[in-house]
C-alpha cells in the first residue's frame, strides 16, 4: 500500500492512465479487425477503404507508445498485402 501523498498520488495517476491505455489497445485491435473482417468479406474496394481509415488509428496509437511502432509497421504490411493478394 503507498504510504507517502507522492505515493498514493503515482498510484491514482496510474490507474487512470492504464485505463486510458486500455482504451486505446482496444481501438488498435478493433481497427485491425474492422479491416480483416472486411477481407474475409471479399470485398477489396470496401477493404481498401477500411485500411485507409485504419492507418492513422494504428499510428497514432503507436506514437503514444501504447504498442511499439513496429508492431503497428507490421500489422499494416500483413493487412496491406492481404488485400492486395484478393483477387
Amino acid at each position: 500500500m503507498a504510504n507517502s501523498a507522492q505515493a498514493r498520488k503515482r498510484a491514482r495517476q496510474a490507474l487512470k492512465l492504464r485505463a486510458h491505455n486500455a482504451s486505446l489497445r482496444t481501438a488498435f485491435r478493433t481497427a485491425v479487425k474492422k479491416v480483416l473482417k472486411s477481407i474475409e468479406a471479399g470485398d477489396k474496394a470496401a477493404a481498401k477503404v477500411v485500411f485507409q481509415a485504419s492507418v492513422p488509428v494504428l499510428d497514432r496509437i503507436a506514437d503514444k507508445g501504447v504498442f511499439h511502432k513496429n508492431k503497428a509497421a507490421r500489422h499494416k504490411s500483413r493487412l496491406s498485402a492481404q488485400i492486395k493478394a484478393m483477387a
